[in-house]
């Protein structure tokens, strides 16, 4: 189980990870809009509202949570 309270780090974070974030331009709050489900293409950095990844897709986020097959 993950826990979604708590980011990762973006030291733990390596391209190719699937991972769920919310885009900046989002309300990290909301409940209203999904996170984006995608691979890490290149960690940006770590900010307040977590790690700042570009997905491969290009779309660029805050990581919420690395998604694991289960």
């Amino acid at each position: 189980m993950v826990d979604t309270d708590t980011p990762p780090d973006a030291d733990s974070l390596r391209e190719g990870m699937t991972v769920r974030v919310v885009q900046p331009d989002q309300d990290v709050e909301s409940t209203e809009k999904e996170p984006i489900v995608g691979e890490v293409g290149s960690v940006l950095g770590e900010e307040p509202e977590g790690p700042k990844v570009e997905l491969l897709s290009g779309a660029v986020g805050h990581v919420k949570e690395v998604v694991t097959d289960e």
